[in-house]
């Protein structure tokens, strides 16, 4: 028998309250009391002859000991279950949970995930929506599809994945009823807006184009509402030619201008926690996810990986 080796149930409780910045969520994960977290902590601790936790009241911070020791503790736990998947992956199938934008899980991804399932059938996949941006200190995900520009952040993987070309784009019926022919006749119609990153008075701007004065207008706070409205008539979008594919190639939805600007933006990119090693079903879904991007919606070659 090894020595200096402290319980493995108190090595995973330790790490489950760490994750979750509190005794009882670590119960509740691993389906045990609060009072058996605490013991199983307690012991631990005693084990080492320092102190891991501060406690405060509904929750617990760590010690900078408990910050180095969890770190560590938290890489051997992944590393024994990757071990496990590798050579055990159908004892090991846990799913693979992907956190992503409403939208882009409403019009893009869901409809494909049957595709992957059909080329993957071994592998299981959690789709999780948000409007928020993701959390990655809580980590009760693997992947995260994020929305907006990248911005650096310590111990973050990111991967761009989708150029977005941003249009006008209304039904064809309002179209013809509007005599929609030039961005100045955008002044006769409502405008829809929704939370994206390019908004009316950029794409006025540049149309070269004096923003008309809206008496009536639209705001949804998330596209896949936006483009719903649209296709009912209710007005004209500015929306993205790559959550729309299905829209526009069935007709529902049209560009009414030749001429108009389409302004090309950097819109997803797929983010990971650096210190965690990428189980192999992970990966496979980032590779899938990738080839799932049409060529005209895919990021310059040289665009970087951001660390």
């Amino acid at each position: 028998m090894r020595t200096g080796l402290p319980p493995l149930r108190a090595l995973i409780a330790f790490e489950s309250a760490a994750r979750n910045g509190s005794f009882a969520a670590a119960a509740t994960e691993l389906h045990v009391t609060p009072s058996a977290i605490s013991h199983q902590i307690q012991g631990l601790e005693d084990f080492l002859g320092l102190k891991l936790f501060r406690r405060h009241p509904g929750r617990v911070s760590l010690t900078r000991a408990g910050t180095a020791y969890w770190r560590r503790i938290e890489a051997a736990l992944q590393s024994i279950g990757d071990a496990t998947a590798e050579i055990a992956p159908r004892r090991h199938n846990t799913p693979v949970t992907v956190l992503s934008p409403t939208s882009f899980a409403a019009k893009w991804l869901r409809p494909r995930l049957s595709a992957f399932h059909t080329a993957h059938p071994s592998i299981r996949v959690r789709l999780e929506t948000s409007t928020e941006p993701p959390d990655f200190a809580a980590r009760n995900f693997e992947l995260a599809i994020c929305y907006g520009s990248i911005v650096p952040a310590p111990g973050i993987t990111a991967i761009p994945l989708v150029a977005e070309h941003v249009m006008p784009l209304c039904s064809p019926a309002l179209a013809r009823r509007l005599r929609l022919r030039t961005p100045a006749d955008l002044s006769r119609a409502t405008l829809i807006h929704s939370s994206n990153r390019i908004t009316w008075c950029d794409w006025f701007a540049a149309a070269r184009v004096d923003a008309p004065e809206e008496s009536t207008a639209l705001w949804f706070d998330r596209s896949s509402l936006a483009i719903e409205a649209a296709i009912e008539g209710a007005g004209v979008i500015l929306e993205s030619d790559f959550l729309t594919v299905a829209e526009r190639q069935a007709g529902s939805l049209v560009a009414p201008f030749r001429d108009g600007p389409r302004i090309r933006t950097l819109s997803y990119y797929l983010a990971y926690r650096a210190d965690r090693t990428l189980k192999p079903a992970c990966r496979v879904f980032i590779d899938w996810l990738r080839g799932t991007v049409p060529a005209v919606n895919r990021p310059a070659a040289d665009q970087p990986l951001v660390p």
